[in-house]
């Protein structure tokens, strides 16, 4: 009896093609925010900060992706350079509140236009119609594995 080992094709198993084109992706936007002096993970967290409302770091760790632990060392490092302020909840003196300030607010400006700018390549190499296609496929995808 034969066996057979399973070959590396150019048709990609599913969480392999996914993971490959979010890694270029990821990437490509690394590199636009890393030429402004910063990361995806701080503007993703500056992102969701940008509402000017407070938010418990639970909350920003869901919105940018990351576990609290890594979360925590990136609003340490934010605080450090003045562009997020830590103040307790009003409401629940227990919580911690995390806000953009003043300097996040513009850090916040520079790097979305940065993000926007690379995502304007992307689409060029995806196609227009390919890209909403893909946005949409993904969307749904995620709401039905959720």
């Amino acid at each position: 009896m034969t066996t057979t080992t399973p070959s590396v094709t150019a048709d990609l198993d599913l969480a392999r093609a996914l993971t490959l084109v979010e890694r270029s992706v990821v990437q490509r936007l690394g590199e636009a925010l890393k030429a402004e002096g910063a990361t995806l993970e701080e503007w993703r967290v500056l992102s969701f900060l940008g509402d000017g409302a407070g938010h418990p770091m639970t909350e920003v760790a869901e919105s940018a992706l990351l576990t609290a632990p890594t979360l925590t060392k990136v609003v340490d490092r934010m605080v450090s350079l003045n562009l997020v302020l830590r103040r307790v909840d009003d409401t629940d003196r227990r919580r911690v509140l995390v806000f953009a300030s003043e300097r996040g607010g513009e850090a916040l400006t520079r790097w979305t236009a940065a993000v926007e700018r690379e995502q304007e390549h992307i689409v060029t190499a995806l196609g227009s119609e390919e890209t909403a296609l893909l946005r949409t496929l993904l969307q749904r995808a995620s709401r039905r594995l959720a």
